[in-house]
């Protein structure tokens, strides 16, 4: 839980690294809140309630989502940029699965905040 915390506070840090385990943390408790909302959904007296907070939910994790996917794919030495390798249909999403599932670099690439400062 910490790390999803973490995410969320550097929620438009987009240098530096996150690692395997922070990226894969804040992925799954955002599936797990999509699925308490869509069980609101589904029962009928409280379906616009669950709309909202998905809605809401959905909006509010777009730029936190999007910096710490791009901190992980600085840790495996690629740029932000090889994020929109997901729009690419059907191997697009694959290949960035791929890529979110290999190990991070144990030395220092030109993503660390260290080298940049310098």
């Amino acid at each position: 839980m910490h790390r999803y915390i973490k995410a969320l506070k550097n929620y438009a840090t987009f240098r530096g690294r996150a690692t395997r385990t922070e990226y894969w943390e804040f992925t799954l408790f955002g599936y797990i809140f999509a699925f308490v909302s869509y069980i609101f959904i589904a029962i009928d007296s409280l379906a616009l309630f669950g709309a909202i907070l998905a809605f809401a939910y959905a909006v509010a994790m777009i730029l936190p989502s999007l910096a710490v996917t791009v901190r992980r794919l600085h840790v495996i030495g690629r740029s932000g940029w090889w994020y929109l390798i997901n729009f690419v249909p059907v191997i697009g999403g694959i290949w960035l699965l791929i890529l979110f599932c290999q190990r991070s670099e144990v030395t220092a690439n030109i993503y660390d905040t260290d080298t940049q400062a310098s």
